[in-house]
């Protein structure tokens, strides 16, 4: 019973992998942007939860409806104010630039907030658990997995069955002729970066709640969400929440081999997958 605990537990854990790593495959999908400080605008929407349940009163989960406009605002705002004159044939200015913007953030976030390591309290819901044919299922957990599942359902159908997904799409395949049909691409790039930094807010709450960050966490959680990513497929939304249900359980299973190996398995497991089948298991960009 104890290896089918930790397995439904490496399953919602792979939940909030999906939930690092779906913004990454959304901004790969339609302008095969390669975000390397996206793990750090993960760890601001932390920082912007607890801003806003200081400041408001809000509960943590509560502070989604602040922290989710206001990242989806910065992430259009970047994207068409920066990232937008990086794109290109050659992926080497984004990916310069976006490095220089997680340094940036992390000392943004280290002046102003210290080093101190913090902690989102979500209430009895941290610690809530209900049992399932002798396996004890945390809530919060649950509700992560959960939400998961509903923000990659949200984003598949913006992206195939809306007139935006279709812009995104169009964008994504031929960005010439897109302009030549009288899309503003710049907008639509920046209104993908928005919907992706809307996920990363979310993303962002729940890791604050789940465990202790501080400005330096960006670039662990940068490594899940590209593990995830890639073990799932490039660009495919769907692929990305198995990415992150596959790390989850290699992380759960190796902790209940030898507590010291929960991070080292799921690097094993993504070297393997990166050796065997370099495009993931389901290789698809979403345009």
């Amino acid at each position: 019973m104890q290896w089918v605990n930790a397995i439904v537990q490496g399953v919602l854990i792979g939940g909030l992998y999906a939930l690092f790593a779906a913004g990454l495959s959304l901004i790969f999908g339609v302008m095969r942007l390669v975000n390397i400080a996206h793990g750090d605008l993960i760890v601001l929407a932390a920082f912007v939860a607890l801003v806003v349940i200081n400041t408001l009163g809000f509960g943590a989960i509560a502070s989604l409806i602040v922290v989710i406009p206001l990242m989806a605002m910065l992430g259009y705002v970047l994207q068409r104010g920066l990232l937008n004159f990086t794109l290109g044939s050659d992926i080497l200015p984004p990916l310069l630039v976006t490095f220089g913007l997680s340094v940036i953030i992390q000392n943004a976030l280290l002046e102003t907030f210290t080093a101190d390591s913090r902690r989102l309290n979500a209430g009895p819901i941290e610690v809530a658990t209900f049992n399932l044919g002798g396996i004890d299922i945390g809530v919060l957990p649950l509700i992560m997995f959960l939400a998961a599942v509903a923000v990659i359902g949200v984003l598949q159908f913006v992206f195939y069955r809306t007139a935006l997904g279709r812009a995104f799409r169009a964008t994504s395949d031929d960005p010439q002729v897109a302009r030549m049909m009288g899309l503003n691409n710049r907008h639509i790039f920046g209104l993908a970066m928005a919907l992706s930094l809307a996920v990363v807010a979310i993303a962002g709450v729940f890791l604050a709640i789940r465990t202790n960050f501080d400005p330096a966490s960006g670039p662990a959680r940068l490594i899940f969400g590209f593990e995830a990513v890639i073990i799932g497929g490039l660009g495919n939304l769907w692929g990305t929440l198995l990415g992150g249900v596959i790390l989850g359980l290699a992380q759960a299973i190796g902790a209940q081999i030898n507590p010291g190996w929960q991070l080292l398995a799921g690097h094993v497991v993504f070297l393997i997958v990166l050796a065997f089948r370099p495009t993931g298991f389901f290789p698809r960009v979403t345009g």
